[in-house]
């Protein structure tokens, strides 16, 4: 894990081994990141993103897997990268359908959500963002 600060904004990423159980060790690895960062998002929100991202990248992605966290004055992100060639789908599927909601669930509960390719045209960040309230004292104006 790499965490750096730089003028309030707070980031940390975790390059992750290529095994589907390192899902529920990263989501409370987010947990405590977010409490310890006092964030004001909804972690349970967020930790089934998480979960959601890495599921996806780990099982049709290709690794390595790097899950990264920034959180700035104005929003929290969360990024998924690994080096799969094929882009996330949403899938078209019946009720009944058992897996394949990842997606759907990731662009309902976060702000914005995307895909970016990466520079060497090998592999994609999947990114979703929250954006944050502004605090008290920061919308408060002199009168």
């Amino acid at each position: 894990m790499q965490e750096t600060q730089d003028g309030g904004s707070r980031a940390v990423c975790w390059d992750l081994t290529d095994d589907l159980s390192m899902v529920g060790k990263t989501r409370a690895m987010v947990r405590e990141t977010l409490t310890a960062w006092a964030a004001p998002v909804a972690a349970d929100d967020v930790v089934l993103v998480v979960g959601e991202l890495l599921a996806n990248a780990l099982t049709y992605g290709e690794p390595p897997v790097r899950l990264s966290l920034w959180l700035g004055a104005g929003a929290l992100c969360v990024r998924v990268t690994d080096r799969g060639a094929e882009p996330p789908r949403h899938l078209d599927l019946d009720v009944e359908a058992v897996h394949g909601r990842g997606l759907i669930i990731v662009d309902a509960l976060a702000d914005d959500t995307g895909v970016t390719p990466l520079p060497d045209g090998r592999g994609k960040t999947v990114w979703c963002r929250w954006h944050l309230p502004a605090r008290a004292a920061d919308t408060q104006r002199p009168r």
